[in-house]
């Protein structure tokens, strides 16, 4: 792949050949309103977003991207926005298992100055 990122499908057990980075960019060229990539190397690991993964997509497309897969603690949320560009952050294990709260993240980030909808 000429991003290093291959899109899967079938909760990643499927791989298509495309580019992941070239498949977000024709999604937004298609008229997608959001760009939502997970990064199944991460998903559940709480290790932290991939951003890298995240950064070459929002630089590519003009719509929200939403960071998911992998947030473990409250520094994840932040650098899936400062340094992965994301515009929505998705996290799910975190909250299932009451490690992190929604309304503790939401006042983290807003504490580190970011814009946060409490």
């Amino acid at each position: 792949m000429p991003s290093g990122f291959e899109l899967v499908v079938s909760g990643g057990t499927k791989p298509t050949g495309k580019d992941a980075i070239a498949w977000a960019q024709e999604c937004w060229n298609r008229g997608a309103g959001a760009i939502l990539p997970t990064s199944m190397d991460g998903d559940g690991t709480q290790a932290g977003y991939d951003l890298e993964f995240t950064k070459a997509i929002s630089d590519v497309v003009d719509v929200p991207v939403i960071a998911s897969g992998g947030a473990g603690k409250l520094e994840h949320f932040y650098e899936g926005v400062v340094k992965g560009g994301a515009d929505i952050l998705l996290a799910a294990s975190v909250f299932h298992f009451r490690i992190l709260s929604i309304k503790g993240v939401k006042e983290y980030l807003r504490g580190k100055g970011l814009q946060v909808n409490l």
